[in-house]
């Protein structure tokens, strides 16, 4: 029996020898790479050469491009590009593209010191934002079509380990290239802040040589997807319109339009609610993160200090987290882990208050960032099982950039102003404020928790689909 039991945990092990699942493991390093240069390490950055927090503030709305990228999905989703398409593939092409802007607009942001030109720094993040945007929605799709369903949660684990060691290089590893190559570390220099970007650029090779190794995946026709274009077909033959139109129209029903009316269809009334909970659950801790780095910067943390404590222990703390969270919701459900995450993102927050109060303490910065970054990884795994649970396989990349986007929008927009409330109010103020922001959030998860989500809207007569619509 013993013998058995350690054959199947090594049969069990086998799946992450998987080709594509290892492939995953460079292409979530990739996926996780540009998101903190053009935010976290950036604000501190920027506040290291002398911008004014308001002014940081303002430059985190670039971070809102992953906000829209709901808005090209079906693009990306849909959509060959010319050659590159032909060569790779669909998903491979939009990879590849998308990995190679965000290389080029990393060396423009290198080249480009903030003091001289904030405006080019600006349109370099703006290009890094939107690249990395579009790389995630094509990657979501390929790591949902290029195994099957067995493998899905090896690709997951992969996925989150190649983006969170990704996470730890944009972060502490790029402070501590600046720190390592800065001759004057009482003033500002943006020679060291140049050559650490510039090897972010080239990490960005990784996904690159990846992309073009792996296999496009085999994906059949979905059947939804074609009994949906041909009812959009049948509405539209009656309009009398030339072939080439009614085309582009069919196409650009099932593009944009189907995916959007399946999450309203199954859902029904419910819907709005659902879209509350999504855009505000993430609200405090997005919010308070934009004046984190600014935070230890005016704390007295040296670069060392921040890398170490903030963006490696703290990266671990939310890993540890995310894994809590994955039994919290075994043992107790999706919701009421969702209501622990929510309630610990929002408490945490008040640990900021106490260590604006402390001034240069190390010891009680460890402390608030095991907590925050424990609560952070609750709640994340919480709230991705959640949007897992919500999506429709046969749109899966285009309903969950819809997720993810209305995930970020309200919370990155009102971050935008975290620069102008810090400068008016204080540290203190604003941390205390952040919490209370997670206020409503409770009451959503509730009202979610108490909902039933079954559909409330019927399809049309005429669409066979309407059977399929029920919640999965």
């Amino acid at each position: 029996m013993k013998s058995a039991g350690k054959a199947s945990w090594i049969n069990t092990l086998s799946i992450y020898t998987h080709p594509r699942v290892l492939g995953m493991l460079s292409l979530g390093f990739s996926a996780g790479l540009p998101l903190l240069l053009i935010l976290g390490t950036l604000s501190f950055w920027l506040r290291e050469a002398g911008i004014d927090r308001t002014t940081i503030g303002h430059l985190s709305w670039v971070g809102l491009a992953y906000s829209f990228k709901w808005l090209w999905s079906p693009l990306v989703d849909r959509m060959p590009l010319p050659l590159l398409s032909r060569l790779l593939g669909r998903r491979r092409a939009w990879l590849l593209l998308s990995q190679c802007v965000i290389m080029l607009a990393l060396v423009g942001m290198a080249l480009t010191d903030p003091v001289v030109n904030l405006s080019h720094m600006v349109f370099f993040a703006l290009a890094v934002a939107f690249a990395s945007a579009t790389q995630d929605i094509a990657l979501d799709a390929y790591r949902i079509e290029a195994v099957a369903l067995e493998l899905q949660g090896a690709m997951a684990a992969t996925y989150q380990a190649g983006y969170r060691v990704a996470m730890i290089l944009a972060s502490a590893g790029v402070l501590w290239i600046a720190a390592a190559v800065d001759s004057s570390a009482a003033s500002y220099d943006y020679m060291p802040w140049r050559f650490a970007y510039l090897v972010m650029a080239c990490c960005m090779s990784v996904g690159i040589v990846t992309t073009l190794i792996i296999r496009e995946p085999n994906v059949p026709v979905n059947t939804l997807l074609s009994e949906n274009e041909q009812y959009a077909q049948r509405i539209i033959a009656g309009w009398n319109l030339n072939i080439r139109l009614a085309r582009m129209l069919v196409w650009l029903y099932g593009a944009l339009i189907a995916p959007f009316r399946d999450f309203i269809v199954r859902h029904g009334r419910q819907a709005l609610l659902i879209l509350a909970l999504i855009a505000l659950y993430r609200i405090s801790d997005v919010v308070m993160g934009v004046m984190s780095n600014p935070f230890y910067v005016d704390m007295g943390y040296t670069k060392d200090e921040v890398a170490a404590v903030s963006k490696v222990y703290g990266v671990l703390m939310t890993i540890l987290g995310a894994a809590v969270g994955g039994l919290l919701i075994a043992r107790i459900g999706i919701m009421r882990t969702l209501f622990i995450g929510a309630v610990l993102s929002a408490v945490t927050n008040l640990l900021f208050v106490w260590l604006a109060g402390r001034g240069h303490d190390v010891s009680g910065l460890v402390f608030t960032i095991s907590a925050d970054n424990l609560s952070a990884g609750i709640a994340s795994s919480a709230f991705i099982a959640y949007l897992s649970g919500l999506t429709n396989t046969a749109y899966s990349a285009t309903q969950y950039a819809l997720f993810s986007s209305v995930m970020l929008l309200l919370p990155k927009f009102v971050a935008g102003f975290s620069g102008q409330f810090v400068d008016a109010f204080g540290y203190e103020a604003f941390f205390i404020t952040t919490a209370f922001l997670g206020v409503p959030v409770l009451v959503l998860v509730r009202l979610a928790g108490k909902a039933r989500f079954e559909p409330q809207v019927k399809a049309p007569p005429e669409m066979p689909v309407s059977r399929q619509m029920n919640k999965s």
